[in-house]
């Protein structure tokens, strides 16, 4: 049996046991209220307390009798925890709250043998630390719930306490001896692996002999042991040990109970043949390479790293290639240094897709000779993530140069052609000139659409959307179409023939088509068919790919497919960027799906690619359905019929920077009949403008001007002249004039580059 120690108890405690002393009072009250009553003259209160002492003394009884089975339970589940403490072999006790040892079985005794402790933490404080914070923290815990556990580690092996609360306010503690393996059940010391087995806030729970002996001591955490903190899985980290600091590899593998195995590997040891076995199974990707850059040995992680490519391979250079200086530069760089943990990013040579590893170099001792451990690290996400980042910010520069270089070609074109349309007018066709004329009118239109391609590319043309179907569309461009594939290749249409409308700008998706089907005819050198599909499409859910989500709702899809060659894997990722080209020099820009790309994009659609090597490729687009609104015909009024306006009637204030610009404009309003004010600058107009004396109907002015814009200017003048109607041209698109600034009214945009019909037509109207 178990010792017990128990408190002093009053009088009434001694004298009656717990559980009775409800009955003995109920028996007393009874007692005093029936003796005063039964003194009482009156025969009815005598009966009164007669019967009050009788239901007193029957409430009384049956207390006694819950008392009596209560402490009868009580004294049961007693002599079986008795029972099962005395035979138990793991140290138990029963702690009241203030933490006096109430009890304690034989197992505690010969454990603890310090009998003259008075409390639990005086009686632990020997084996723990700090035994009163551990203490308070697990019958907190206890409070709560009902029960704690935590594996605590001492000086002399790991513990795990647990506590169960109990009633009167006790507990039951008992402390388990941890066996020296890890959560694998099998002995870790057998292992010629160091392992460690670290729990919560990194306390070492356990070490093997391999890690005893690699360390020369036992950690109780793991900051005492990395010289840098956290630690990294699958790379080289230095730990301090009692022979100096070691570089090892790190293995970590999640436990049970919020345990971790942690596997050391030497990277010393490692390069004895006599742990060949511990190399092969290591779970980190591991190369043994020699000085030259031959591959020694491989394990199996980095076979299945490197791909099917590395098996036959004899040297680094093989299986992958350097980002930047030469791989051997690299080794002979580390080897001559004798430092460890030097590392670069490599791709691997492999077919199938594209991996990065960051591939870190230690050097080592094998067979005598100097050679080098490698550590691969698979870097595919985070090279992906640092080239997504690189190209957005490409793009951006990209796009940026191209809308610039775009502006200043629309001003050059804009007076090229408006002075070739100056010309013609004072040329018939029967003029020799005439022909010359013509020709660099037409070379200029074709000037202007690489222009409008470049702006496409950079998502920053003017769009001129409208409502289309596409079968009428793709009707109309069938002709054009069948005379760029050829007479080899055969073009099979296949129509939705319930296909709704969408709103685009029908030339730009022309030109779409048009790079789709010549990139599909340039893929099958030998002939085939290219398939142009519509289809109507309803997503319920978000359509999630490519690093794009497709939004719920209606679309229209368009895919274009071919059975050419296919594009590999690692060129899939690449084809949107632009100036990118699989074809030969001269053959591509690398413009063609980047500028459809930039398109369908600024239409509010979406491109996705298929393909894979020597199955074709399969285009698909999704454009979103028009909704057309219906409004309800309001009465209309007759109207007087107005007199057919007539050109030349109004003072027209033109402003352009550009002095070539500005004198066709200029003298194509003046053969119209209008009459112009010219400025070269926002500050020149206002100035014009400052004279109260100077009528002006109109304002034509360039959007991007050195100093003052366009649209500020006008805002300001404006504020005098609210009356005066607005052209803006540009060379940008017509976001040029800012989405966040409130639209000024009575304006229209007239985008460069611009003939003489167009500019007087849009004058014209404006003042009409």
């Amino acid at each position: 049996m178990f010792s017990r120690e128990t408190a002093t108890s009053t009088t009434l405690d001694r004298l009656v046991p717990e559980g009775g002393r409800s009955a003995v009072l109920l028996v007393l009250a009874a007692g005093f209220l029936a003796y005063g009553l039964m003194a009482a003259p009156s025969p009815g209160l005598t009966r009164a307390a007669l019967a009050a002492g009788g239901t007193l003394a029957l409430t009384a009884g049956v207390v006694a009798l819950f008392g009596w089975v209560r402490r009868r339970a009580r004294r049961l589940a007693f002599a079986m925890l008795d029972s099962f403490m005395s035979q138990d072999t793991t140290p138990s006790f029963i702690v009241g709250e203030d933490g006096d040892v109430v009890s304690r079985n034989p197992a505690a005794s010969r454990r603890f043998p310090d009998l003259t402790a008075q409390t639990f933490a005086a009686t632990l404080r020997a084996t723990f630390a700090n035994p009163t914070a551990v203490l308070f923290r697990l019958q907190s815990r206890a409070l709560e719930d009902g029960s704690a556990r935590e594996d605590i580690a001492t000086r002399t092996g790991v513990f795990r306490m647990s506590v169960h609360q109990l009633e009167n306010k006790r507990f039951l503690w008992r402390i388990e001896d941890m066996p020296d393996r890890p959560n694998s059940g099998r002995s870790a010391d057998a292992l010629p692996l160091p392992v460690l087995t670290v729990g919560r806030n990194n306390t070492v729970l356990y070490m093997n002999e391999a890690a005893r002996q690699l360390v020369g001591e036992r950690v109780k955490s793991l900051d005492r042991l990395f010289d840098h903190m956290p630690i990294r899985p699958g790379e080289v980290n230095g730990i301090t040990t009692k022979s100096g600091p070691v570089q090892v590899v790190v293995s970590e593998f999640e436990g049970h109970v919020g345990r971790r195995e942690i596997y050391l590997s030497c990277l010393k040891d490692l390069a004895d043949e006599a742990q060949e076995a511990v190399f092969e199974t290591m779970p980190v990707a591991l190369m043994k390479l020699a000085r030259d850059g031959t591959i020694l040995a491989c394990n199996r992680d980095a076979m299945r790293l490197l791909g099917a490519e590395a098996a036959e391979a004899t040297s680094i250079n093989e299986v992958m290639q350097g980002l930047g200086r030469p791989i051997h530069d690299w080794l002979r760089e580390t080897l001559n240094s004798g430092v460890s943990g030097s590392s670069e990013f490599l791709r691997l040579s492999r077919s199938d897709r594209e991996v990065f590893v960051q591939v870190t170099l230690n050097p080592v001792r094998g067979g005598g000779e100097a050679a080098l451990m490698a550590v691969l690290n698979d870097a595919t996400e985070l090279k992906t993530l640092e080239a997504q980042f690189v190209q957005s910010q490409k793009m951006q520069a990209i796009g940026q140069l191209a809308g610039g270089v775009a502006h200043d070609f629309n001003n050059l074109l804009t007076a090229i052609s408006g002075h070739c349309d100056l010309l013609l007018l004072r040329h018939d066709q029967g003029d020799q000139d005439y022909g010359d004329l013509v020709q660099i009118h037409q070379n200029a239109n074709r000037a202007a659409a690489l222009v409008s391609q470049l702006l496409a590319f950079s998502r920053k043309q003017t769009l001129r959307p409208e409502v289309l179907d596409l079968r009428d569309t793709l009707s109309d461009l069938t002709h054009l179409l069948n005379r760029l594939v050829g007479e080899k290749i055969t073009l099979t249409l296949s129509h939705d023939p319930v296909l709704r409308s969408i709103r685009a700008d029908k030339r730009q998706l022309e030109q779409v088509l048009m790079n789709l089907v010549v990139n599909a005819r340039d893929a099958m050198p030998d002939g085939g068919e290219i398939r142009i599909e519509t289809e109507s499409t309803s997503l319920a859910t978000p359509l999630d790919r490519d690093r794009a989500t497709v939004p719920p709702g209606d679309y229209v899809t368009l895919k274009v497919s071919d059975a050419g060659v296919g594009i590999p894997p690692d060129k899939l990722q690449k084809i949107f960027e632009p100036f990118f080209t699989t074809k030969r020099t001269g053959e591509g820009t690398g413009l063609g799906l980047s500028t459809v790309y930039g398109i369908i994009k600024q239409t509010g659609g979406y491109i996705f690619v298929d393909s894979a090597p020597g199955e074709g490729s399969v285009f698909t687009i999704y454009l979103p359905v028009h909704e057309e609104v219906v409004a309800a015909p309001a009465p209309r009024r007759a109207d007087p019929v107005a007199a057919a306006p007539k050109h030349g009637e109004g003072v027209v204030l033109l402003v352009e920077d550009e002095a070539p610009v500005r004198a066709f404009a200029s003298r194509a309003l003046r053969l119209r009949g209008y009459t112009v004010l010219e400025a070269a600058s926002a500050e020149d107009a206002l100035k014009t403008l400052a004279d109260p004396n100077v009528t002006v109907d109109l304002f034509v002015t360039d959007v991007v001007m050195p100093g003052m814009d366009g649209p500020s200017w006008v805002r300001k003048a404006l504020l005098d002249r609210p009356g005066v109607r607005v052209v803006f041209v540009s060379g940008y698109a017509e976001g040029a004039l800012g989405e966040s600034d409130s639209p000024i009214p009575n304006s229209v945009f007239l985008p460069k580059p611009f003939s003489l019909s167009e500019l007087a037509e849009t004058v014209h109207r404006q003042l009409h």
